[in-house]
């Protein structure tokens, strides 16, 4: 695979994955959406189905990693680094590019997420309800904030998805039948209703830094914060249990 083809893949999937992923967050988030309140049920699927979507687009071009945490975790397994930063270019603006999709696909939703002089504008018919916060459409935030709970969260949650996705490919038949990228979607699925709880399973660096910075300068009325203390968590934590997970599997396999 060439440098190009890399970049262009990850992009592509990449974007894919965060609209599909930042668009169901909106759909259950945002007042004015015919999916709102539809619970964590959907909100696991959808991101599931991001995979699905976006790791078969990128597949043919690049291998559809579309997540830093499991090009580390191959790199660390593998010892092949030369490519590594070429991964990770093209997640992170995939990443941006499909938070600012997400974005623009719930325009109007957003832009009704206004309150002026102490009365709703275009929120719920004037009822007076506070606006939505919005960063949990784009990025992660805990339930409970322990940076320790927190970072060990995401560290076992990302060795879940990795150690598997590399075991896979031992796996005989699996990735000649075509359906590898399903089944880590399924994986995917399952991380978020098991393991999503307690910080909502970012597992991806790019997943959640690219929406955090887009969220910074998009005008979204009342947006709240973008959180930068907690940032570092889920751009740490997914990259140690990469990188675990690929020590793990090279231990055992």
């Amino acid at each position: 695979m060439s440098n190009a083809d890399i970049v262009v893949g990850e992009v592509i999937g990449t974007a894919i994955l965060i609209l599909f992923g930042a668009g169901v967050c909106a759909a259950v988030t945002l007042r004015h959406s015919k999916a709102r309140a539809s619970g964590w049920i959907v909100i696991a699927f959808g991101w599931g189905f991001g995979v699905l979507a976006g790791a078969y687009t990128a597949a043919p071009l690049s291998g559809g990693h579309l997540n830093p945490a499991v090009t580390l975790g191959i790199a660390v397994d593998t010892g092949e680094w030369g490519k590594v930063w070429v991964y990770l270019l093209g997640q992170m603006a995939g990443a941006m590019l499909g938070a600012v999709l997400a974005y623009l696909v719930y325009l109007a939703q957003f832009q009704a997420n206004v309150r002026s002089e102490g009365t709703a504008e275009g929120i719920d018919e004037g009822t007076g309800e506070e606006p939505t916060p919005t960063l949990g459409i784009f990025s992660t935030i805990p339930e409970i904030r322990n940076p320790v709970a927190n970072l060990i969260t995401e560290i076992i949650a990302t060795i879940a998805l990795v150690l598997p996705v590399l075991a896979f490919g031992l796996t005989e038949g699996l990735g000649e039948s075509g359906i590898t990228v399903l089944i880590v979607s399924l994986l995917v699925v399952g991380i978020g209703l098991s393991l999503g709880g307690p910080t909502g399973y970012a597992i991806n660096p790019a997943r959640d830094l690219g929406p955090r910075i887009v969220h910074t300068f998009l005008p979204i009325p009342n947006k709240g914060t973008s959180d930068w203390g907690y940032a570092w968590i889920p751009v740490v934590g997914p990259l140690v249990g990469g990188a675990l997970a690929g020590l793990l599997y090279n231990a055992a396999f």
